[in-house]
């Protein structure tokens, strides 16, 4: 598996926050561990689910959401359902208008991650289609974490 360019993205410390991540049967793979796209399901789900809680992100009816325009993965130890999992987060670079996040996947407990990514959000007028600076509310959120 591949080695991180920054150790540190695999220390429970690095993040800020974490969430709770169920595995579900359908996420293994035919080799028996958490298919490597189900990683990136589990990366949008505690980024969005952070903006929701404490950016205030209304996914159905804000002018402004985030869409994802860069994410990558590194992957140090495989997981396999039915392992309970935490998705921890962090910012590593807040702009104008995008943000690029840290996500740790750990096994419930452990210091070590099983996997650590890079995930990045724009934001865009949703009517528009067109990048406009990250709403204050959200920019709050995300400083916290940074």
């Amino acid at each position: 598996m591949s080695q991180p360019s920054q150790p540190d993205n695999f220390t429970r410390e690095h993040y800020r926050v974490f969430y709770p991540i169920t595995t579900r049967w359908h996420d293994n793979d035919i080799y028996g561990h958490v298919n490597n796209v189900t990683y990136y399901s589990y990366f949008d789900s505690a980024v969005n689910r952070y903006l929701i809680e404490e950016g205030g992100l209304d996914i159905h009816n804000s002018d402004v959401v985030g869409f994802v325009v860069n994410s990558s993965c590194d992957y140090r130890a495989p997981l396999a359902y039915p392992q309970q999992l935490e998705a921890g987060i962090r910012v590593e670079k807040l702009g104008n208008s995008s943000v690029v996040y840290r996500v740790g996947i750990f096994r419930v407990g452990a210091n070590q991650a099983a996997a650590s990514g890079s995930f990045t959000h724009v934001f865009v007028a949703r009517a528009e289609n067109h990048s406009v600076p990250i709403p204050e509310a959200i920019r709050q959120a995300l400083s916290r974490i940074g």
